[in-house]
């Protein structure tokens, strides 16, 4: 089925529980991931992961058709991670960057974490960046997405996005070099 129509779908009354249920079957793990990339605790992970489908139920009227229906769901969710870290330290009294930390510290106890110790390794080095360049690198290395739809995404040129990622790779790197 096309984005289309599934959109349609989505729109007509008789047809939005079980569009509605094929578009989650559908995209629900590669946002989780992404997700989870992000707020990393998989418990936060679920509940960012329901409130993002809550927001596109919401506003699929809102969807122009001028990018794909998950690239607009990605930025959904990635603004959903973003706000939800935003406001976890502003409840917690961390910075962003001691925050993020704290919680890839918790990584190991984490029973749905099952990673080694380099994989533990590389998302420590992760959350050591700043927020752009560690959302530009994410999405790149781990999910694979082209600069051209990450630019819709973040709504930041092509041009910036590359150079955020070299400068991450650079900084990883680094980081793995001298542990």
């Amino acid at each position: 089925m096309t984005d289309q129509e599934l959109i349609k779908q989505l729109l007509e009354p008789t047809t939005r529980q079980k569009a509605f249920k094929l578009l989650v079957d559908t995209y629900k793990e590669r946002l989780y991931w992404h997700i989870r990339k992000i707020v990393i605790s998989h418990d936060d992970s679920d509940d960012v992961l329901q409130n993002t489908f809550i927001k596109v139920f919401k506003n699929l009227n809102n969807f122009k058709g001028d990018s794909q229906l998950y690239t607009w769901m990605y930025r959904i969710a990635t603004n959903e991670s973003l706000s939800y870290l935003k406001s976890k330290s502003i409840r917690s009294r961390l910075n962003n960057e001691n925050m993020h930390q704290q919680m890839v510290d918790r990584l190991q106890a984490d029973v749905y974490f099952e990673g080694n110790d380099i994989q533990l390794k590389l998302q420590k080095a992760i959350a050591q960046l700043p927020e752009k360049q560690k959302l530009v690198f994410n999405m790149r290395y781990f999910d694979e997405i082209k600069f051209k739809d990450m630019e819709k995404i973040l709504d930041t040129s092509e041009g910036a996005l590359k150079a955020s990622y070299h400068i991450a790779v650079k900084k990883i790197q680094k980081k793995l070099s001298t542990d």
